[in-house]
């Protein structure tokens, strides 16, 4: 299934035959509402970029050139002592390195580009949002390499001295500088704790530790909440796990085999089959390089297989959630996007069906709801508030 029209015309097909950058401008356009970008900004690499479609370099020249004009207003604000004008700068400089960077092949350039877009990006964090602290959670030994990358937004507009927390895990090609924004923006807002972490296959631990993808992701889920356990402002019996797009997966996953989170979260639906989904992607990428969301190499990147396709596609046989669906217990909810032309609605009453749990919801958000693309991209907002407040009745 390739991405095609939707009923937000060109919001979501933004460059009309061009899926691949279609969803990558989309993502980035999502992130608008908390700060992150600038949709006049935007506007102006895209329509740079509607000229180079042909060209092997152009997404990355003209998003980094974005980058690096901020990057340096945002030095030059730092530097006469305005921190909170710099932050806004580096935050947004940061996203554009970042969306830069997604299409640039594994390799030197890909690690630079994306160790500066972390930079930028925390640097803008903490200087906006000085109830976020950098943090890093233990994950298998106490070594720094060995250690997952996190933030952790304080709970607001609360006295208590314990609060609930959400530990919020990516999916396969998105951030924890993003998911601490968008996710956790509204989670502190009500009362709660965040921790937005990189987990293996995402974003810092995939970039800069080379900390690839694992079928079970329980081990990353296990070491988040005996992190957040131990903290002194967090209540340990009302700690939710939640993922989004492929972190649907994962979270999942976490809620099945890790029995003291008090609830799971899907933010999309998946999966079955990851071998033959990424099997089906790889044929119509062969086609149209042009016609689905993931590059060509992605999926090989996050598994460590990226000189091997087959290896790649072998591992992916065990991330499955057969026989494992039916171990989730807790409470859990399933929000997926009607018009998801990234990962099939089918998925998600197939999940809830196969959910043991008799506490259990499943919302598909259509067009009247709002965010009805792959993990409410088009509108995060409206999957945001339909978790929080399902949370808030779990509480």
């Amino acid at each position: 299934m390739s991405i095609g029209k939707s009923a937000n015309g060109p919001w979501i097909d933004h460059i009309p035959g061009n899926g691949l950058w279609s969803n990558a401008i989309l993502v980035t356009k999502g992130m608008a509402p908390y700060g992150a970008v600038a949709l006049g900004e935007i506007d102006q690499v895209c329509e740079k970029l509607r000229a180079r479609q042909s060209e092997p370099h152009a997404w990355w020249e003209e998003w980094s050139a974005m980058g690096r004009r901020l990057h340096a207003r945002a030095d030059a604000l730092e530097a006469a002592g305005h921190r909170m004008s710099a932050g806004n700068y580096y935050l947004r400089a940061g996203m554009y390195y970042f969306t830069a960077e997604r299409f640039i092949y594994p390799g030197p350039d890909k690690r630079e580009m994306g160790r500066i877009a972390i930079d930028c990006q925390t640097k803008g964090i903490l200087r906006r949002h000085p109830n976020v602290e950098r943090v890093e959670v233990p994950f298998e030994g106490a070594h720094t390499s060995k250690s997952l990358p996190a933030f952790f937004m304080k709970a607001l507009n609360t006295n208590a001295e314990r609060a609930p927390t959400i530990v919020v895990f990516n999916g396969m090609d998105n951030c924890k500088e993003m998911s601490v924004l968008f996710a956790g923006l509204e989670f502190a807002a009500r009362g709660w704790n965040t921790l937005a972490i990189d987990g293996p296959g995402q974003g810092e631990s995939l970039r800069l530790r080379e900390l690839y993808a694992r079928h079970d992701y329980e081990v990353a889920g296990t070491a988040a909440y005996d992190y957040v356990a131990a903290r002194a402002d967090v209540d340990a019996g009302r700690v939710f796990v939640m993922g989004y797009s492929f972190g649907g997966y994962y979270a999942a996953r976490v809620a099945a085999f890790e029995k003291r989170y008090r609830g799971g979260i899907a933010m999309s639906a998946l999966h079955w089959d990851l071998h033959a989904w990424q099997q089906d992607i790889k044929r119509r990428q062969d086609a149209d390089p042009k016609g689905t969301p993931q590059s060509a190499f992605h999926f090989r990147w996050i598994m460590g297989c990226i000189d091997d396709a087959g290896a790649a596609l072998e591992k992916a046989k065990k991330f499955s959630l057969v026989g494992v669906a039916e171990k989730i217990t807790c409470p859990f909810i399933i929000v997926h996007a009607g018009e998801d032309t990234v990962v099939p609605v089918a998925n998600a009453p197939k999940l809830f069906e196969a959910i043991a749990s008799k506490d259990k919801h499943l919302k598909i958000l259509n067009a009247d709801d709002g965010g009805h693309y792959h993990a409410q991209a088009d509108n995060r907002q409206v999957g945001i508030d339909y978790i929080a407040d399902w949370v808030e009745e779990h509480l």
